[in-house]
């Protein structure tokens, strides 16, 4: 193999960065270039010597890489994007590659959904590892049982989180319609990505464009409690398998209980006239439906059921999902990814649920491109219905948000405090740590809630209460 010099401009998204360190395990040359650097996948690029090169510039495309890899949220206007197509640089998508150089002679297993494709992929790879299977994967963020968020595979399964998200700015199809899917798991289907999606119908063709490369051999594992996702699966050429609580289900969920004493969560599954007895070490109601379409999975390929209990019982979950950032004794401080209003509700839900008398303290940066506009004005106030105390900071780059397209922060504070909530809107970050450290009792949780840095907070919070 010839090796080649790849430069990845917009390198820290998750999948870029992860997609670069497979190449340079490969033997190829990588640089990088990004404006918006922050852990943890500045880190890991870091920790695999891939130096960052900032701001932007046609600079760091001299001398001329062999090809150049286009972030998505990169656009018309950059100086990397134009000096590439005023050079006729040889330029690709980060989803391109993927599937050319990674997926396409592998099994591929592709997880999607609005919700829960992080953890689900993550433990589809850690199973099918645990289970003795040639497994490569591509996952949004670092799997703890790999230390990594991706890894490579020859003649083997490559499981990947399927993103419906565009695949750069001059591709606007879905970055799953690359994947290849052989296996496809559809754990949720909700509005979101209000950026380039107008409405859920968009999403529904978006997901049959993808449904239409699956092999009639192929498998589609659907949750079949949401009609949404049961909708668009059967739009599909492809044997279907639903799963879900409700009983016409093909694989049907009961008896879900969490053991408060040990953190874990177990149930029962009914799948073709056989019980199941599971059990896992994660919170959350989602977290069952997210485990039970893995081991539809792992039993579709022949794993004994046996194999794929054990290997779960030793899944660590992804870093920034429901992951304890605290040590301290007195309180426990959580730090997660969630921040659709169906993701904040199911996650301080879980919370809810381990721990029902204590004061759940919510800390919330909206910064995606759909939390931070009014879309979801409503179900956002429910959204923080089982915390106690709510703590909103000031939108994502609000400037660029028409005032009549903004999520309304004061409202939400408002409609909670009639709630009988205690919820504040405090724009400096600095106060919110003040504002959190002072309000905390002992025995109190704290969950921090961004899909961004949201500038450390919730590791300055920690270390406060630490002291």
């Amino acid at each position: 193999m010839t090796n080649k010099h790849y430069h990845f401009s917009g390198i820290c998204g998750t999948a870029m960065a992860s997609l670069a360190v497979l190449l340079k395990n490969r033997g190829h040359q990588i640089t990088g270039s990004d404006e918006n650097v922050y852990p943890p996948m500045s880190d890991f690029l870091q920790e695999n010597g891939i130096e960052i090169q900032t701001p932007y510039s046609p600079e760091n495309l001299k001398p001329h890489p062999n090809y150049v890899i286009l972030g998505n949220a990169l656009s018309r206007g950059n100086p990397e994007v134009e000096y590439a197509l005023e050079k006729h640089l040889h330029y690709l998508s980060m989803a391109e590659l993927l599937k050319s150089d990674f997926i396409r002679n592998n099994r591929s297993v592709v997880i999607t959904g609005t919700h829960g494709k992080t953890t689900t992929t993550s433990l589809a790879a850690h199973v099918l590892h645990q289970c003795q299977k040639p497994t490569g994967f591509m996952v949004g963020g670092i799997a703890e049982n790999f230390n990594t968020s991706s890894q490579d595979v020859k003649n083997g399964y490559f499981v990947i989180e399927g993103d419906e998200y565009d695949t750069s700015f001059f591709d606007k199809r879905s970055k799953f319609f690359h994947y290849l899917p052989d296996l496809l798991i559809i754990n949720n289907i909700e509005f979101d990505h209000a950026d380039i999606f107008n409405n859920l119908d968009e999403i529904k063709r978006s997901f049959s464009l993808m449904l239409r490369q699956i092999p009639q051999n192929g498998l589609i594992i659907v949750n079949g409690d949401d009609p949404v996702a049961t909708e668009v699966a059967n739009s599909g050429f492809s044997p279907v398998i639903t799963f879900g609580k409700k009983a016409d289900n093909d694989a049907v969920i009961s008896a879900f209980a969490v053991d408060v004493n040990n953190g874990y969560t177990n149930f029962s599954l009914l799948f073709q006239n056989t019980s199941y007895q599971l059990q896992i070490p994660l919170m959350g109601e989602f977290n069952v439906y997210n485990t039970t379409a893995v081991v539809l999975m792992a039993l579709h390929e022949g794993i004994a059921i046996e194999d794929i209990q054990k290997s779960l019982l030793s899944f660590k979950n992804v870093r920034r999902r429901l992951q304890l950032v605290s040590t301290s004794e007195k309180n426990m401080v959580f730090d997660d990814f969630a921040h659709h209003p169906t993701a904040i509700q199911a996650t301080i839900g879980a919370l809810r649920k381990k721990w029902p008398n204590q004061r759940i303290h919510a800390v919330f940066e909206a910064r995606s491109n759909t939390s931070v506009r009014k879309f979801h004005q409503d179900r956002m106030t429910r959204a923080f219905s089982e915390a106690d105390h709510i703590i909103f900071y000031k939108l994502h780059r609000e400037t660029q948000i028409a005032p009549e397209d903004r999520l309304d922060l004061e409202a939400v504070v408002l409609q909670l405090r009639n709630m009988e909530k205690k919820a504040h809107l405090i724009k400096d970050l600095d106060d919110i740590v003040d504002h959190v450290v002072q309000c905390v009792a002992p025995g109190d949780i704290v969950i921090i809630l961004s899909n961004g840095a949201f500038g450390g907070i919730q590791h300055q919070i920690a270390q406060r209460l630490d002291n």
